[in-house]
């Protein structure tokens, strides 16, 4: 059984799979309280669910493309079963995780999309550094940036782990906090080889609705 709060399909706002038709399944529960939280109400939200009864809805949008989320998607035992599951289903699969679990045992067929977490989250201390070793070529990792500050500590933890040359490194700005336009500049003038990461979902429908 897995705890469910939600599961539909949108447009894949973000990564480097961002304007594919995805079905997302967002798990209930996380053990981080980041201050730009923007899916709080998986918190506590959600419905016991079987994963044969999961795996039946997502199945049924007709949708190839796959994510699982949260909450914190890896705080849940059988979590990577269902994935591994959807994998021999012929599902492409993606998995965000905020960097606080190991991710070593998961299935090599899954995406991770892992974000480490900055100063400004308020949870940068619950990253689990080991991660970086287990990163294949098709993972990416994630910063969200609040400002300033954000960008120069996600600098020097992109140049000091060399995590370019690992996977994709995504540099998201917290929505109507940082500017795009900033932040593209501070990119483009530090020459950094990384992916400018917009939450297009919001721009698309309003930024507070859910389902989408």
């Amino acid at each position: 059984m897995l705890r469910v709060c939600e599961i539909f399909a949108s447009m894949q706002g973000e990564s480097t799979h961002a304007g594919r038709p995805c079905v997302f399944l967002r798990l209930s529960g996380c053990n981080l309280r980041c201050s730009y939280c923007d899916t709080s109400y998986a918190y506590q939200e959600g419905n016991d669910r079987s994963l044969d009864d999961i795996a039946r809805t997502i199945a049924s949008f007709g949708i190839p493309l796959v994510e699982l989320t949260g909450g914190e998607p890896l705080l849940q035992a059988e979590t990577p079963l269902l994935a591994q599951r959807l994998c021999d289903n012929g599902f492409e699969v993606l998995l965000e995780t905020n960097g606080s679990f190991d991710i070593s045992n998961l299935d090599p067929r899954i995406h991770v999309v892992m974000d480490i977490k900055t100063p400004s989250s308020g949870t940068a201390a619950h990253t689990h550094w080991m991660n970086i070793g287990f990163l294949k070529k098709d993972d990416e990792v994630k910063f969200v940036l609040e400002g300033r500050p954000d960008y120069e500590w996600a600098r020097r933890v992109t140049l000091e782990q060399a995590l370019a040359s690992k996977c994709t490194v995504l540099y998201s700005p917290v929505f109507g906090r940082l500017l795009p336009s900033d932040l593209a500049s501070w990119i483009l003038e530090d020459r950094l080889p990384v992916r400018l990461n917009l939450q297009i979902h919001k721009y698309i429908w309003p930024p507070d609705m859910r389902g989408v």
